[in-house]
């Protein structure tokens, strides 16, 4: 799959999280698409939140492998 096509369905997937993040003071942002890895930076409240890896794993991993399938996995980086 082209890299446009693969960012897109990545976009697609965070557009639908979102305002989840958002209705809690939140936000997110993608860093990077490589070798099937996501790079995200959670942002706002979600940077302190004390759960932001479950938000990441079960939230956001979910809904971008729901999207697109061939990711691996998606890493925070601060």
């Amino acid at each position: 799959m082209d890299t446009n096509t693969l960012n897109k369905k990545v976009q697609d997937a965070l557009s639908e999280i979102r305002p989840f993040l958002e209705s809690d003071g939140g936000n997110i942002e993608l860093v990077s698409i490589t070798d099937d890895v996501v790079k995200v930076k959670l942002l706002g409240n979600c940077v302190n939140c004390s759960v932001n890896q479950m938000t990441l794993k079960n939230g956001v991993e979910m809904t971008i492998k729901k999207h697109a399938p061939e990711i691996k996995e998606v890493i925070n980086i601060s």
